[in-house]
């Protein structure tokens, strides 16, 4: 019996199904992975935010061993872990933990071919009923899936507006995830221009 679809395996099947160009990178994914994990147990109601900080409840009997995984790396002793730094913990190559998941459950395989984003190869999803859900709720312009993908650099459909309703936490994790991106971004263009002048060092006669 195949786990239920998350956010989170939503987001790896549309990313693993885009052929963006250039193509999502593998900490973008994991702290955006990170981020889905959290919204969808906000919605269970097994956390709970004070404002930036995650309490954790108690969860019910787990469906899906990630998330269960992802609930029991939380801190549970005051003052709590900030969502910021919950994110780059748990997000340290989560992307690894996804797919490898998702081969055990084999609603992927993988091409002999290696690939930029997973050096041991290319993984190519399978149909499946899972992989049908993510693209119908992909082609719906889910806004919590399609924000979380055009924030890796997916481009899909217009993202709806977040129903009124939506519990202010989700908006806060997206920010979260959001302020993450770019900060690992910008450190990957000091470590660039850093690389540069070392390069050009040796360069010089």
């Amino acid at each position: 019996m195949q786990p239920p679809m998350t956010t989170a395996r939503n987001l790896l099947v549309i990313t693993l199904d885009s052929a963006g160009d250039p193509p999502v990178r593998a900490g973008d994914l994991s702290l955006a992975l990170a981020g889905a994990e959290l919204i969808d147990l906000c919605a269970a109601r097994v956390v709970e935010l004070r404002e930036d900080r995650i309490v954790p409840g108690r969860l019910p009997a787990p469906a899906d061993v990630l998330l269960e995984q992802a609930f029991a790396s939380f801190i549970r002793e005051e003052p709590y872990e900030t969502i910021s730094d919950w994110l780059w913990r748990r997000g340290k190559a989560l992307d690894v933990a996804y797919v490898a998941a998702f081969e055990t459950e084999g609603l992927l395989t993988r091409q002999r071919r290696r690939a930029r984003l997973f050096p041991t190869g290319e993984p190519v999803l399978v149909d499946s009923p899972a992989r049908r859900q993510a693209t119908e709720r992909w082609s719906s312009a889910e806004p919590v899936l399609v924000t979380l993908a055009e924030a890796v650099g997916v481009r899909g459909p217009q993202a709806r507006d977040l129903p009124p309703e939506t519990d202010g936490a989700v908006e806060l994790i997206l920010a979260a995830v959001g302020d993450a991106l770019q900060e690992l971004d910008s450190e990957r263009q000091r470590r660039s221009i850093e690389q540069e002048a070392f390069n050009n060092i040796w360069r010089a006669p």
